[in-house]
């Protein structure tokens, strides 16, 4: 049966969880050098074309140690451009979705590998730094992938709160598999020369998620 879908708190607090320093500076807005570097290499990658710190400060008519006192080292840059585009795109996700319990967790993880799948900016990254994409992405101290996590522990959090879902694993385990198995079908083509699927996602998420 579906309701009217639960606010939707989870996505700031993802964010709250999970600060990181280029992001506090964003935030708080002061810092208009920051922002307007920030906005160009969005604006950048979302055309499809490589973040180059040097490009970049030579367009802002600024050295290299300007560009790094605002923005931090290009990995720090490129992880804050990447949940720029991800966390609206969950919260958009989730603002629609009406389904709830495991369906809802199942529908937003789904629909949100999708989006990825098909956000041809994200695809010409992946192609571009295979390597590096990978490195900022997936690895245990990724800036994403901790923002991703705690957006996902957010969401399970609320339904079992709700009453809705009850499982075994812990919370955070339970997030963790999830946001392994998300990478999974993602990143398939870069990890095991497989296509990305957002299809067997989803029939992923709802085995693990199925009524114990």
């Amino acid at each position: 049966m579906q309701t009217a879908a639960a606010p939707t708190a989870w996505a700031p607090v993802a964010a709250l969880r999970v600060p990181s320093d280029l992001g506090r500076r964003l935030d708080e807005g002061r810092h208009t050098d920051t922002v307007r570097a920030f906005v160009l290499a969005r604006r950048t990658f979302l055309a499809g074309e490589r973040v180059d710190m040097n490009v970049l400060a030579s367009t802002l008519g600024v050295d290299r140690t300007s560009l790094f006192r605002w923005l931090g080292n290009r990995e720090a840059l490129m992880s804050e451009v990447l949940w720029s585009l991800a966390e609206p795109t969950l919260t958009r996700i989730e603002r629609s979705t009406t389904d709830t319990g495991a369906a809802r967790i199942t529908r937003v993880l789904a629909e949100f590998v999708a989006t990825l799948i098909e956000a041809r900016y994200f695809q010409d990254f992946l192609k571009r730094e295979p390597t590096r994409a990978l490195s900022i992405l997936t690895r245990k101290d990724s800036q994403v992938q901790r923002r991703y996590l705690a957006a996902v522990e957010a969401m399970l959090e609320a339904e079992v709160e709700a009453g809705r879902m009850r499982f075994s694993l812990t919370v955070h385990d339970l997030a963790y598999l999830l946001v392994r198995i998300s990478e999974s079908f993602t990143y398939a083509d870069l990890i095991t020369g497989e296509q990305p699927s957002a299809t067997r996602a989803r029939a992923a998420f709802e085995y693990v998620l199925r009524e114990p």
